[in-house]
């Protein structure tokens, strides 16, 4: 299982929300690349990007900060966030993104998803945040009325290697991940499952790997100290 340390990049800083809340932040770090460069120190083999901004605003917000962190490091990084066209997806990929990952679009516009399939294959990835089951959209802030098992298998149809899911409720929260909803995705979907909030232990990330997911995405805990992430991926832990 891939560990894929996040970067949740808000007015060129380093922060966290709690539950997705936009004014709900924590800066931890004001200089995002410094941050990816240590976690490419420490071993980690993917880096997990989100532009918070651009996630409300619906356009890329922090361009530079995620080209510089690109730039910066020798390993694959995904991006999600205000990715809604396709000239500011292709922008993406041609500045060296290796993953991007569509939320709000793969809800409202199936087609969209559908022709970035064609034009980008396994760069592709749609992450599924839900609460209570049924999808959220909008930067959290707007309920679908379609659950997540329902959307995730519609998007397997359409050809999608790769899904996040992300528990709203849980993120941020250290309180562990939706282990119950995973399992499901994961026993009904041939896709490649990352696991996204509430990730806060070691102990987490070993239930996450006994499950045979293809990755977790983690981010408070490591910066909190929760997780040492040098040590896990070492073994040492």
């Amino acid at each position: 299982m891939i560990v894929l340390p996040a970067i949740d990049i808000k007015e060129g800083k380093c922060v966290r929300l709690k539950q997705g809340v936009k004014d709900d932040s924590t800066v931890y770090f004001e200089n995002p690349v410094e941050v990816a460069k240590n976690f490419e120190s420490q071993g980690a083999q993917y880096l997990h990007l989100v532009d918070l901004d651009g996630a409300f605003d619906g356009k890329p917000q922090n361009l530079g900060v995620i080209r510089n962190i690109v730039n910066a490091v020798n390993i694959p990084v995904e991006l999600g966030g205000g990715i809604r066209d396709l000239d500011i997806a292709k922008m993406y990929i041609d500045i060296g993104i290796s993953r991007i990952i569509i939320g709000t679009q793969a809800v409202k516009d199936p087609q969209f998803i559908e022709r970035l399939l064609s034009l980008y294959d396994e760069k592709v990835c749609v992450s599924i945040d839900a609460k209570d089951g049924i999808v959220c959209t909008e930067g959290w802030v707007e309920s679908s009325n379609i659950e997540a098992l329902e959307l995730a298998a519609r998007l397997e149809k359409l050809g999608l290697s790769t899904l996040v899911y992300t528990d709203i409720s849980k993120d941020g929260m250290m309180s562990g991940p939706n282990f119950d909803m995973l399992n499901v995705l994961n026993m009904h979907l041939n896709m490649d499952i990352i696991a996204s909030g509430g990730i806060a232990s070691v102990d987490h990330l070993k239930r996450l790997e006994e499950m045979n997911l293809y990755g977790a995405i983690t981010g408070k805990a490591i910066y909190e100290g929760a997780i040492d992430l040098g040590a896990y991926l070492k073994g040492a832990i």
